[in-house]
């Protein structure tokens, strides 16, 4: 029983990411959003042998919220910079230190950081705790890594407790 509904959080974050990629609610969109938000964590068990835990559910509601609006905004502002002349975009490569230990910590935050349209996380250079980052329109890259680091991994480290 625990294997397959020991990880409700889990299952709440596979259903929810469905719906968010699919932009729909409709309902075959939920009907499956359950379905795999129900089996992906049983079927992936085997592959957690020390399954990460939820330490604080607000500071992790807080920072999905986030994540959504900065995954929005991002939308529009890609579109307009890729539909405008190119000779405006400023891409750069980010090394940002990052104080999460946790390799699935890691491995969420280089995820959110590529799944934000604009950015991609290209590397992660584990002896020195840095996650190198694509970005394509940077004004200031010391911003743009200390938004990277208030916005997604403080709360993430809240939330995972690491």
């Amino acid at each position: 029983m625990n294997r397959w509904f020991g990880r409700p959080w889990l299952s709440l974050v596979v259903a929810g990411t469905w719906l968010l990629a699919n932009n729909s609610a409709a309902p075959g969109h939920l009907v499956l959003a359950a379905l795999l938000g129900l089996l992906l964590p049983g079927l992936t068990y085997a592959f957690w042998p020390d399954a990460p835990s939820l330490r604080r559910p607000i500071p992790a509601l807080r920072l999905m919220i986030v994540f959504a609006y900065d995954v929005l905004i991002a939308n529009l502002r890609v579109a307009r910079l890729v539909l405008g002349p190119n000779d405006r975009l400023r891409p750069a490569f980010l090394e940002v230190p990052i104080e999460i230990e946790d390799a699935f910590g890691v491995a969420v935050l280089a995820s959110m950081i590529t799944l934000t349209p604009g950015t991609l996380t290209v590397y992660f250079r584990e002896s020195s705790s840095v996650l190198v980052v694509h970005a394509l329109d940077v004004d200031d890259e010391t911003a743009a890594i200390a938004e990277i680091k208030r916005r997604y991994e403080s709360p993430l480290r809240k939330a995972l407790g690491c």
